[in-house]
């Protein structure tokens, strides 16, 4: 896999591709940053505050191990030498949704249980039907570690998501849903067209679409 994503931010930041030994950080950084988005509660909080996080621990490492394993773009934003914040995408050359493969079924059933897994394989799926085309990707995490947000570093995270997009020939753009305002204010600044508002496993938010230049 290539290492370089984007061209350095400058010479303090730099937009990367993850290795295998950032993943244990990375998957810290995504816990803390979805801890409280309301489709994982929804779709994960069966039960006390301690089981919630120990299944929100479980469906994020399992999904990281997924996609770095399908070779999908995991991008690390750094400082020097430490990860700050990530995105990761997922493109429709994988099985998604309802067409996930069942190894994937059986490690998310015993890290989230039957229920969370259907939930997050409904949600993929009703993404799927509204984005543009089978040739489009789908922004599944972004996130800043706490102590560095505030920063504009998730607009450089977006960037690096745009520029990994437009260097792609295949592919038509990217989507992301997004159930809050000031997330979907943020990526509608940046290019992303609204699609559709969806309700998803009972909650509300809205579809949004980065189509490549490149793309006629």
């Amino acid at each position: 896999m290539m290492t370089t994503a984007t061209p350095p931010v400058n010479e303090t930041y730099k937009a990367v591709y993850l290795t295998a030994e950032d993943l244990r950080v990375a998957a810290s950084i995504l816990y803390n940053a979805y801890h409280d988005d309301p489709f994982f509660i929804a779709a994960l909080h069966k039960g006390d505050k301690a089981q919630y996080e120990q299944k929100l621990r479980g469906a994020i490492r399992e999904e990281l191990h997924t996609l770095w394993q399908e070779e999908q773009a995991l991008i690390g934003l750094f400082e020097e030498e430490r990860l700050i914040g990530l995105a990761c995408i997922v493109t429709q050359q994988v099985p998604l949704g309802e067409a996930r493969y069942w190894h994937w079924r059986l490690k998310m059933l015993l890290s989230a249980g039957w229920q969370s897994t259907q939930a997050l394989m409904k949600k993929e799926s009703s993404i799927l039907e509204h984005l543009p085309s089978t040739q489009c990707g789908i922004l599944q995490f972004i996130a800043v570690t706490p102590i560095e947000q505030h920063k504009g570093l998730g607009r450089r995270l977006i960037q690096a998501v745009m520029s990994w997009c437009d260097e792609q020939p295949e592919l038509e753009g990217v989507g992301v849903y997004v159930t809050q305002d000031d997330h979907a204010h943020l990526f509608s600044s940046m290019d992303f067209a609204p699609i559709e508002r969806l309700v998803i496993g009972g909650v509300p938010g809205e579809l949004l679409f980065y189509r490549s230049p490149e793309i006629e």
